[in-house]
């Protein structure tokens, strides 16, 4: 075994048991102040609700959430491909064609669909 990877394990072990320990330690020598304030509901930052607390939003917003998610990680698919396009070549390029034509395929989809319209 290299010394390298005996260096590597050490260090990975005694995080793996270092985390946890701070962990106990924060929970048992922490502050514990309570109090009324500290017990009060917390909403972004704004102290007083206005509105019903069940409030139902549209599905809309979160399908809206989980597009802006896929359209991102494609973003960061892209990021390596282009930087390694040289060495990757013409099946490379074939490849994230594929892969931006199946982005595509959705995006009109959704566009059909009408998931991005409002009203």
């Amino acid at each position: 075994m290299s010394t390298e990877l005996i260096l590597s394990a050490i260090i990975f072990i005694g995080l793996a048991v270092i985390v946890p320990v701070l962990f106990v330690a924060t929970v048992i020598f922490g502050p514990r102040l309570a109090g009324k304030v500290k017990n009060e509901a917390y909403e972004s930052g704004v102290g007083n609700v206005i509105g019903a607390v069940d409030q139902k939003f549209s599905v809309k917003f979160y399908l809206l959430a989980i597009l802006f998610l896929i359209f991102d990680i494609e973003a960061v698919f892209m990021y390596p491909w282009a930087v390694s396009i040289r060495q990757l070549g013409w099946f490379g390029f074939s490849e994230m064609v594929a892969f931006m034509l199946l982005l595509l395929t959705g995006l009109i989809y959704i566009l059909k669909k009408g998931v991005l319209n409002w009203r």
